[in-house]
């Protein structure tokens, strides 16, 4: 792995403050701030999967429903109501 320098400015109260925190958890101020790079890019990359699963899942949708594939609002309630229904009677059950 290449390495690289990132300087930035940051307030000097600020930077003595988190240069001590890393020092209470036994880090260097480096390390805690590759650990922090490391956790915004890995976030980053869930949140863009996330969202590419989302758009899979909505255009998987809306396909089904121009095909003529739906289902009745009513049909959608009663199951559900069903299944409500189910699981207070193995709720009372366990009472």
């Amino acid at each position: 792995m290449s390495e690289a320098t990132f300087t930035f400015r940051v307030d000097a109260a600020l930077k003595d403050q988190f240069t001590t925190a890393a020092k209470d958890r036994d880090r260097t101020g480096a390390q805690l701030r590759r650990d922090v790079m490391r956790d915004f890019v890995r976030q980053q990359q869930e949140a863009a999967e996330h969202d590419a699963r989302f758009r899979r899942q909505v255009q998987v949708g809306l396909d089904s429903a121009n095909a003529g594939r739906l289902v009745r609002a009513e049909q959608v309630e009663a199951e559900f109501a069903a299944r409500r229904a189910k699981t207070r009677r193995e709720l009372d059950a366990r009472s």
